[in-house]
């Protein structure tokens, strides 16, 4: 059911300046980031990037894939109205949905009508991800009137296309083309890609798609786009979103010494895939040197091993921003998140984090290039 709103609402969307807040941004944002954290703790304004010229970015995005289920909690709508609530007063106005994620894009239509103040301060990044089959406009038509209609929205600030099968390329070229003209006519604002690797971003940038990010796994163990997909991204102006951050959980402190993992370690989906990449990069045992060298990092700054693994991802030079996924109403971690800001990584720090992820095996090798895990 699609819930009501001002339908002149969002031609007054604030939009902030980039390259941290604006001064009135500071002013909605600043004091209630800093009161929710510890008085000993150095915190800076939440930094933004910006996509396609006009599109705000947090540099740590809120993912809502958790409310997609199996991910060890059932969400309640109100609830996750009120964390996302939390969440953009502490200044995280950025959320990661899409449209397998459970009631997410419909959360985003309540969270409007509950805060439509709040609500235009945001920023809402949602996907479609189509089986392959005809893709002639009205089938696109009919999957980006469905986005508008849950979200309860007139225009999508981001709308991510993720694409199954390479071979059947003049299929999603098509539905490219014509959500590029829906972009044209004011349906999309800006439109993205999700999990595709640098051959098929170069193919459909040189047919005229105008693509300002692609969503991909990148972290301290995933380096993969470092190699083709980054140089690409940065010399076309095109911003990556990166997930799979913290490994699911594992690149926190909770893990730091931890010589075996029980079956409870194991209650998410995410958990699951995130150990398979441990171990296809070099195990568990180099994992641990990794975390304990990076807790020696995270000490020196008085933060915690996840910030220093956001850290790392979000100043890689065709970062966009890090997805960090939240069960919202459950667990949060906007305190810590917010501590992200108030530190920078030194030539020390890095060093000793690459003397352990050296002696890794190399991902690109071992699985291809971005997203080639989705595809067999």
């Amino acid at each position: 059911m699609v819930t009501e709103f001002d339908p002149d609402l969002s031609a007054s969307r604030r939009r902030f300046a980039i390259g941290g807040f604006s001064a009135a941004a500071l002013a909605t944002f600043g004091p209630s980031a800093k009161s929710s954290v510890a008085e000993n703790q150095v915190v800076a304004p939440v930094e933004f990037n910006q996509l396609g010229g006009d599109l705000p970015c947090c540099k740590v995005l809120t993912g809502m894939w958790q409310l997609s289920g199996a991910h060890g909690y059932r969400p309640d709508k109100v609830k996750t109205v009120e964390a996302m609530k939390r969440h953009v007063e502490a200044g995280f106005t950025t959320f990661d949905l899409a449209d397998h994620y459970g009631n997410a894009e419909l959360m985003t239509a309540l969270f409007r009508k509950q805060h439509p103040d709040l609500w235009a301060k945001s920023q809402f990044y949602t996907k479609w991800v189509p089986m392959p089959g005809d893709m002639k406009r009205s089938v696109v038509e009919k999957a980006v009137n469905e986005r508008l209609k849950r979200m309860g929205t007139e225009k999508l600030d981001l709308l991510q296309f993720h694409w199954w099968d390479y071979g059947s390329q003049g299929q999603y070229m098509e539905a490219l083309m014509h959500m590029q003209d829906m972009v044209n006519e004011g349906k999309i604002n800006h439109l993205a890609l999700t999990n595709f690797d640098t051959q098929n971003l170069e193919s459909i940038v040189n047919g005229g798609i105008k693509i300002v990010s692609n969503q991909v796994q990148y972290s301290i163990i995933d380096q993969r786009p470092q190699k083709y997909m980054g140089p690409f991204c940065s010399k076309n102006d095109i911003k990556l979103l990166a997930y799979g951050t913290v490994c699911g959980g594992f690149l926190t402190d909770k893990y730091v010494g931890r010589k075996q993992l029980k079956n409870d370690d194991f209650d998410t989906v995410s958990k699951q895939k995130y150990y398979n990449m441990i171990r296809a990069w070099g195990g568990w045992d180099l994992f641990q040197e990794l975390l304990a060298k990076m807790k020696v990092v995270a000490d020196k700054h008085g933060v915690s091993v996840a910030n220093v693994a956001q850290r790392w991802v979000i100043d890689q030079p065709s970062t966009g921003g890090a997805i960090v996924g939240a069960r919202l109403g459950l667990q949060e971690h906007i305190d810590d998140n917010l501590r992200v800001f108030g530190f920078k990584l030194d030539k020390e720090d890095l060093d000793l984090i690459a003397s352990a992820t050296s002696q890794s095996n190399d991902l690109f090798k071992v699985i291809g290039d971005c997203g080639d895990e989705y595809r067999g």
